[in-house]
């Protein structure tokens, strides 16, 4: 608790019902500096559990937010969570306090407690909302592992090649010419020449891979850049509908979770567009806004788009029709989870083999054209 002196603390205390049996100051700290918010996912998840569970005891919000900003184990957090109990304590409510960070509580977030707070159903909403951050967190890992887990094993095994050629390879040739090999063979010239290749041209390669990864992190930050990565995304054979099952598994828990706590349905979409991740899903979702707008239904458009498969359409048409969408929304959500399980798995298991095969020809294919020659000179000695 943040006060002028020891005395203000008790009696700030006193005046909430509490017993002061001692009353302690908070050493100076030594904070490092953050990346971002410097709030992670878990430190979200477990402050609202707790304070479902404090609000459903009956405690009021501002201890509340008082006890649990001094019991955060993130320091950062916890001074947050100190701001916003002062920004209540004027009168302000909680879902506008919250507005303070609005990179640790999204509009997502924010317009859940709005909704919570205008029905009295602040924990049942923050219930909803850890559950929902906790099916988030396990299916972004997902998507997130089965894009990274290839691309990093592809990665090391390229690096592990130009060390072999810029390091290995030409102690091999001057091995060759101590034993005075003559022509040496067609696949030991080749590797030789691409060796040769990469040390003369470290530099200019060097540069040249560092301007096409800034290239292309600037090219992905523009709206187009984006739109083009985004759509390739989903369009890559095997990792794509991995991507498109998780991008339809956040769409439904999102919509679903907002709609079945109060939130209006174009309010809703507007949020879920902002939280999709892709642009091209993002695209789709807005499209069908307007034409909920304009008085259609939701399911029409989002078929036209293209982008959802028409079993998901049909069953949000079947939501709609009898007035369970949200509920209909959750069972999409947890069928899409259960389906990205299963597609990252079987992913995995194809992209295994390949990937061994790929660096089994690669390394074990330089080894092989490297020890030609050594098996001609030894032939010759026999």
């Amino acid at each position: 608790m943040e006060a002028d002196n020891e005395a203000a603390v008790r009696d700030r205390l006193t005046a909430q019902g509490l017993v002061v049996n001692n009353v302690k100051k908070k050493p100076m700290e030594l904070r490092l500096p953050t990346i971002g918010s410097g709030v992670a996912l878990k430190d979200l998840v477990v402050f609202t559990r707790t304070f479902s569970t404090m609000v459903d005891a009956g405690l009021p919000l501002v201890q509340c937010l008082d006890m649990l900003s001094s019991q955060a184990e993130n320091p950062r957090f916890g001074e947050m969570l100190g701001k916003i109990k002062a920004e209540v304590e004027t009168g302000k409510s909680l879902s506008e306090a919250m507005g303070l960070y609005p990179k640790v509580f999204d509009d997502l977030f924010r317009n859940l407690v709005a909704a919570g707070e205008a029905g009295g159903i602040l924990d049942l909403i923050f219930r909803r909302m850890a559950t929902y951050l906790e099916k988030s967190a396990k299916l972004r890992r997902q998507v997130k592992g089965a894009l990274v887990y290839p691309v990093a094993i592809i990665v090391v095994g390229l690096l592990v090649m130009v060390i072999m050629m810029t390091f290995v390879l030409p102690t091999f040739e001057d091995m060759f010419k101590d034993l005075g090999a003559g022509s040496l063979p067609g696949p030991t010239r080749i590797v030789l020449a691409i060796s040769h290749f990469i040390t003369g041209h470290f530099l200019l390669l060097t540069i040249v891979g560092i301007a096409l990864g800034v290239g292309f992190s600037a090219a992905i930050k523009t709206p187009q850049g984006l739109l083009i990565f985004d759509t390739i995304k989903l369009k890559l054979p095997v990792i794509g509908n991995v991507v498109r099952k998780g991008s339809v598994a956040r769409f439904t828990r999102t919509l679903g979770t907002l709609l079945a706590s109060g939130v209006p349905i174009l309010d809703a979409m507007d949020i879920v567009a902002k939280t999709s991740g892709n642009v091209v899903i993002q695209n789709g979702i807005l499209y069908a806004r307007e034409k909920v707008a304009e008085g259609k239904d939701i399911a029409s458009p989002l078929l036209e788009t293209g982008i959802f498969p028409p079993m998901v359409v049909q069953m949000i048409g079947v939501g709609e029709q009898t007035g369970a969408m949200d509920d209909m929304l959750q069972k999409i959500a947890d069928f899409y989870e259960e389906e990205v399980d299963a597609a990252v798995a079987a992913m995995s298991a194809m992209l295994e083999p390949l990937i061994l095969v790929f660096l089994g020809v690669g390394v074990g294919g330089m080894l092989i054209a490297m020890y030609l020659p050594i098996f001609d000179v030894a032939g010759g000695i026999k």
